[in-house]
This record gives C-alpha cells, sequence and structure tokens, in this order.
C-alpha cells in the first residue's frame, strides 16, 4: 500500500468568541490537514491543532516541518504504521502536533483497507456511551456562572470549567456556578498549569466543598516532581494533562504516582500509535482515562471518538470545541446528539473527510505525484 502523494493545507476557522484560558486567549482555531494517497487508490484524511503554548507548534510550523514529514512518507506503505512512526521521528525530534495529523490519516488508510470502523480495527467495540462535557472559558464569575446556566439550558449533562488563576477569584467562579447550576451536575477543572505549585494545595481544600470530579493539571508541568504530593494530599483528584504527551511521560507519571487520571490528546501524543501505548500503561496500571483534545474540527474529534471506544478504563471525553466554531468544514464524522451524546461513526475507515470545494480554496501544498 504505497504512498503516493500527500497534500498537507492549513485550515483556520474562527471561534463563535474567544476562548480564554490562564495560557491565554484564543479567537481561532489554526489548523492542518493532511491527505494521503497511496497506489491503490486509498485516500486517507488527518488533522492536528497546533497549540503555542502546550506543544510549542503553530499552524505555520506544522505546515513547514509536515513537508520534510510527508517527504520522507512517500514511497512507504501506509500500512506499516510502525515503520511510519520511526520515520517521522528519525526526521524530526518532538513536533508531536503534526505528527500526529499524519498518524490519523494512516489510521484511516489502514481501517479502509481492512473494512473495518477505526474504532473495530484498534480493537474497539461500539458499545458505550460517550458524552462530552462543555467548558466555560476563564472571565468574570458572574459571567462564567452564566455561560454555565446556558451550557445547562442546551442539554449538556457535564460542565468543564476552566481557572488557573488567584484562589479568591477561582474559588468565586466555582461558588457561583453551583449556585447558578446546583450540585447535581458534575463539574471538572483545568487550571492550565496556573496554580504555584506552594498555593495548589490550599486551593484545591478551598474548592473541594463543590463537588469536584477532578482537576487537569493544577501546576507548571516543569514542577511534575511536586505531583505526587499534591496527588497524595489533594481532596480532588488530580489529571495530569500537559505532564502527559506522549507513552514516555504515562510511564514517568505512573511509576512516581504522580496523578490519579491521564488526558490523552493525540496532538500531544503524536497521534494513535502512542496513544495506544499509554493505553495500555494505564490498564497496567489501573488508572483512569480522559480523551481530549485542542481546537480540532470534528474530523481529528472523530479519530478521538474511535480512541474512546477502545478501553473501558476511558471514562470521560472532552469533545466540545467543535461546537465552538463559526463554521464546520466536516463530511461524516461524529454526530453530537442531545444532552452532549456522541455518536461515531461505522463506515469503514475514520468515516470523516472533507470536501474538494472547501480544500481547494486553502493554502496548501502538494508532496509526491499528481
Amino acid at each position: 500500500m504505497e504512498i503516493i502523494e500527500i497534500y498537507i493545507y492549513q485550515l483556520p476557522i474562527k471561534l463563535k468568541e474567544p476562548f480564554v484560558i490562564s495560557l491565554g486567549l484564543l479567537t481561532a482555531a489554526e489548523n492542518i490537514v493532511i491527505t494521503i494517497k497511496t497506489k491503490s487508490g486509498l485516500i486517507g484524511f488527518g488533522e492536528c491543532s497546533p497549540f503555542k503554548t502546550i506543544n510549542g507548534e503553530s499552524m505555520e510550523t506544522g505546515f513547514v516541518v509536515g513537508q520534510y514529514l510527508a517527504k520522507a512518507l512517500i514511497g512507504q506503505n501506509s500500512l506499516d504504521i510502525a515503520h511510519c512512526s520511526q520515520v517521522m521521528d528519525a526526521v524530526i525530534y518532538a513536533n508531536n502536533s503534526i505528527k500526529s495529523a499524519f498518524n490519523i490519516a494512516l489510521y484511516d488508510i489502514a481501517a479502509q483497507n481492512a473494512q473495518q470502523p477505526l474504532y473495530a480495527f484498534l480493537g474497539g467495540q461500539n458499545n458505550k456511551t460517550l458524552l462530552t462535557d462543555y467548558t466555560i472559558s476563564l472571565g468574570p464569575p458572574q459571567k462564567m456562572a452564566a455561560d454555565a446556566l446556558k451550557i445547562v439550558g442546551n442539554g449538556f449533562q457535564i460542565i468543564k470549567v476552566k481557572l488557573g488563576q488567584s484562589q479568591q477569584l477561582d474559588v468565586e467562579r466555582i461558588r457561583l456556578i453551583r449556585n447558578a447550576v446546583g450540585f447535581q451536575i458534575p463539574i471538572r477543572i483545568d487550571a492550565n498549569q496556573g496554580w504555584p505549585a506552594n498555593q495548589a494545595l490550599q486551593i484545591l481544600h478551598a474548592l473541594s466543598p463543590y463537588n469536584i470530579q477532578h482537576c487537569e493539571e493544577p501546576i507548571a508541568r516543569h514542577q511534575f516532581m511536586q505531583l505526587p504530593n499534591i496527588k497524595k494530599n489533594s481532596p480532588i483528584p488530580i489529571m495530569a494533562d500537559e505532564t502527559c504527551c506522549d507513552h514516555n511521560d504515562a510511564e514517568r507519571l505512573i511509576n512516581l504516582q504522580a496523578c490519579d487520571m491521564l488526558n490523552i490528546k493525540l496532538g500531544k501524543s503524536g497521534g494513535l500509535f502512542n496513544a495506544l501505548k499509554i493505553i495500555k500503561l494505564a490498564e497496567a496500571a489501573n488508572m483512569n482515562l480522559q480523551i481530549g483534545g485542542f481546537l480540532e474540527s470534528r474530523l481529528a474529534f472523530t479519530a478521538s471518538a474511535h480512541l474512546a471506544l477502545t478501553s473501558n478504563n476511558i471514562l470521560y471525553c472532552d469533545f466540545d470545541t467543535p461546537l465552538m466554531m463559526i463554521s464546520d468544514p466536516v463530511i461524516g464524522g461524529i454526530i453530537y446528539g442531545n444532552k452532549g451524546e456522541i455518536r461515531v461513526p461505522n463506515t469503514p475507515g475514520l468515516g470523516a473527510s472533507i470536501s474538494d470545494d472547501v480544500l481547494n480554496n486553502l493554502a496548501k501544498v502538494r508532496v509526491g505525484e499528481g
């Protein structure tokens, strides 16, 4: 199944309103779409959403690095995903976001070739309900409480709240949100590394009366050696996010007993190939998982949803960002149902693509045959 042609596309999509986290403000998704064509005629689609403050990549760097990767993959066997991953890693260190787009496209081809939906090709079953949360970005406490009411009014059953500033502000945010929506709705919080390590436990204890499901990445990623103590003494379960990129990070965190859960994002792991390794490590450690993402469209989140069907340890989904975009360029893919339910396609492969009409209007580069 020889790779003969690869296209790299820039896919910027504006957000309906600014999305704010402790690491900064975002007004648009700046994504990369990859198509890989084989000699047999199969075409695989992949996507990534580079995140400068987390994985150190941007749409522009992904566009350039993607060309290095594409040139190395031309002529390779698309079905030998392990070898293709090694080829990409030999070209350039890290750059896991852009590598993930190529990796998703390779799995799309492999699952199409096997005539299986991607989840089945990965060893999963479409036998559980996937529910996404909906995220409230950072802002004044009163606005965040009003946003929480809108989310519940729109039928979502789970709320995720961005925090990561002062204890006083963050506690007030959660207090007002709980007053608005009550205590029955699960609330997850994400500090995005925003709290000083010497204050994190104090803040977590101050938030514990508000029935928080878990807290993502409370402190700076480079201070991961402080996480075991925080995890041990926190009244709220700790989920590693920015500290857990690939399977090597996951193994280190598990050995350190640094967290209760791991958050897998394909744009951090380098794609499905390494994400599956993280899942195996978590299963061996009896650790639960969340599948999340950055600002990908429904294309990459469809890959994430397929992945979420591969393990009983995957309990949480964070698939809401496509709903925050002003347009949806994806054909097929996951469908958002009532109350945040996610329906995964049963067609062979990824089951998601982007039309030629859209792709032809994007900035692009072709590598390989015409």
